[in-house]
């Protein structure tokens, strides 16, 4: 191919994106994607700017509106967006605010001192990306009114009445034409965020209502306010555990103008659930908050246990930092006026001197703690010696999984099909359900890269087991060996993702109810036991087909719902075509060349990513389920009964 000269390429080449053009070019750069969890932070961006105006105590009450025609309202009684004309743009500062990036109050530390809006580009965006924006302001007596299309102005600035309130109201409608995949916004994400906010900040009332009048989201409507704070969380959290404590500790200071919220209490389980957020950010990926948390925690512990001679100064047996937190949920709150994310996904707070900060607050208290409640004191640290016991426990069945890896041959399950090439970033692993359905999906697959492990009945309940238990069992070893990176939940267990086989992980099941049991026990294990792969999206949920009509002349057509039947059986109808529909019972029924057809040709198949957006609904969600309280899970299901499928 002929080199082009270097005159082809002038300074008519250079684009230049003026004002929000260039989040309209690139949004995911903005937003993160332009599917469903992008489309839901547009409102996360709003309600920042009402939660911050929160922060600084001039709002306590938001309402979010899902209107009939797609679009969102956000409104609170803060002090409303300044109108007044900035002075070096000469425009009023609301449509600075709402057309410029890098514009705001948050840079301003006098207006804020600390906020969730980091860059200042977050309103903005979401004018740039919104078919129609409106602002509404009360401010200084005076109704002022804005209207936006695709980030520009499309009614300037005016006023349209008096008003006795202040706030702001935000409306807009996703573009179409940016969010391709879908505009409709879900009642349960939105709601979930909404609890979230109103935990972390007990002075604000937060209203959702759902305007829409279709089945599945019409006519809800949920008030979220929690006088108890982070107390109310770990509650929340913690409904269908049974906890070792009459009521949360709660734990509040600040040390060098970083103020520390924090709340905890044991319970039975046998898993670790700390939440972190710093200025309303939840921080999955945790930081130095988190790390000054554990620290103390197991510093305070520790100390009280020696002085105590709880546990005895001679004992052989070694305690580790996940020891102590074994059974512990926790919501920390911080704010950091000036904070620096680092990680993957911009989530890990990275200020050294935040550790000091939360490790100082949480050790002095601890200790008051643990002084005042000598019998609590006790229990917890009886089920920290416990802990420690099952992790060496732990620790002898993981080498007696690398012992049997090894006499095995190859170190990897006699059971499993594997593929013929090496590179993790190709290959991918299907989880079947079954002898049988394992048997099709063999013969049915592409070698090369489709590595098949049939799973053999139910895999155990990880909720309610200790981790010697768990690792015990047949099919979860199976997994371990075949995935190759090891298990854990900690920051210091042996967990290593480098070292994943497979850059694909499909679970496969029947589409029945026994099949969905197996598939969330798998997600359960996987979520406790191996959660850096569903954050890094190495977990998918294959979709098998429901029905096969087969018509005249051969022709077969597949449906993956009764709708899609029904349309089918329409469409053949009409040809006057004879038909005959079977439902898949189960994936041993279809035979090799179905099943690839349908099901593993990466061609024609739909695979369903596993995320979690929300870490805490989904700590909750598995908790209710999985767990052995039985009265939460009886009162979910009493809830969403109206949404579940019936097999019979």
């Amino acid at each position: 191919m002929a080199k082009k000269k270097s005159s082809d390429y002038k300074a008519s080449n250079i684009q230049v994106l003026e004002g929000l053009e260039a989040v309209r070019k690139r949004p995911a750069m903005y937003i993160g994607d332009t599917a469903q969890r992008g489309l839901h932070h547009l409102i996360n961006e709003v309600v920042d700017n009402s939660i911050d105006e929160a922060l600084v105590g001039h709002c306590d009450q938001i309402q979010l509106t899902i209107n009939k025609d797609g679009s969102l309202t956000v409104t609170d009684n803060g002090r409303g967006i300044p109108v007044d004309e900035h002075p070096k743009l000469k425009l009023p500062a609301v449509e600075v605010v709402l057309t410029k990036l890098h514009a705001g109050g948050k840079f301003d530390k006098s207006s804020y001192k600390v906020s969730g809006g980091l860059h200042g580009v977050g309103v903005s965006c979401v004018n740039a990306l919104s078919s129609e924006f409106e602002a509404e302001i009360h401010r200084d007596g005076e109704i002022y009114v804005m209207g936006f299309e695709f980030g520009k102005t499309t009614t300037p600035l005016k006023k349209t009445g008096k008003t006795d309130k202040t706030g702001t109201t935000i409306r807009f409608k996703p573009d179409p034409k940016i969010f391709t995949q879908t505009t409709e916004f879900k009642f349960d994400i939105i709601a979930d965020r909404m609890r979230e906010l109103a935990f972390l900040n007990p002075e604000i009332t937060i209203e959702l209502i759902d305007e829409r009048e279709d089945e599945d989201n019409g006519g809800r409507q949920e008030t979220f306010h929690y006088s108890g704070g982070v107390r109310d969380f770990v509650i929340y959290l913690d409904e269908s555990r049974d906890p070792m404590m009459d009521e949360p500790i709660y734990i509040e200071g600040e040390v060098d103008k970083v103020p520390v919220e924090l709340s905890m209490q044991y319970n039975k389980s046998f898993t670790e659930n700390v939440f972190s957020y710093v200025n309303n950010i939840n921080t999955r990926e945790g930081g130095t908050h988190i790390s000054g948390f554990r620290r103390a925690l197991t510093r305070s512990l520790k100390s009280y246990a020696e002085k105590n001679k709880i546990i005895k100064p001679n004992s052989k047996l070694s305690l580790s930092g996940e020891d102590f937190r074994q059974g512990l949920t926790a919501v920390l709150n911080v704010k950091v006026p000036e904070p620096q994310f680092e990680g993957q996904t911009k989530t890990k707070l990275g200020n050294s001197e935040v550790q000091s900060a939360v490790e100082v607050v949480v050790y002095e208290k601890m200790n008051e703690y643990l002084e005042q409640n000598p019998k609590i004191a006790k229990q917890v640290l009886e089920k920290v010696v416990l802990a420690a016991e099952a992790r060496e426990a732990a620790r002898k069945a993981r080498q007696l999984i690398q012992r049997k890896s090894a006499m095995g041959g190859g170190g990897l399950p006699g059971k499993l099909a594997d593929c013929s090439i090496n590179d993790p970033e190709h290959c991918e692993i299907y989880l079947v359900e079954g002898d049988s359905a394992g048997g099709s999906a063999k013969m049915g697959r592409n070698r090369s890269f489709q590595a098949i492990l049939p799973l053999r009945g139910k895999i155990l309940n990880v909720e309610k087991a200790k981790i010697n238990k768990i690792l015990e069992n047949n099919e979860i070893q199976a997994m371990i060996t075949a995935l190759g990176t090891g298990v854990g939940h900690g920051d210091e267990e042996d967990f290593e993702l480098d070292k994943l086989r497979y850059h694909k992980i499909i679970v496969m099941t029947d589409a029945d109810v026994d099949g969905s049991h197996i598939r969330t026990l798998l997600l359960t294990f996987f979520y406790r036991y191996m959660k850096p792969l569903i954050e890094r999206g190495h977990i998918y949920i294959a979709t098998p087909p429901l029905y096969r009509i087969t018509a005249s002349r051969g022709q077969i057509e597949y449906a993956w719902d009764d709708e899609t039947r029904d349309k089918i059986i329409k469409e053949l109808r009409k040809s006057n075509k004879k038909f005959d529909v079977s439902r898949y019972k189960g994936l041993g029924e279809m035979n090799p060349e179905q099943l690839w057809e349908t099901t593993m040709d990466p061609e024609t198949r739909t695979l369903q990513q596993v995320t979690v957006e929300n870490a805490a609904a989904a700590d909750k969600m598995f908790s209710t389920l999985m767990g052995g309280d039985v009265e939460p899970r009886r009162a979910f299901i009493e809830k969403n009964a109206k949404y579940a499928t019936l097999d019979i």
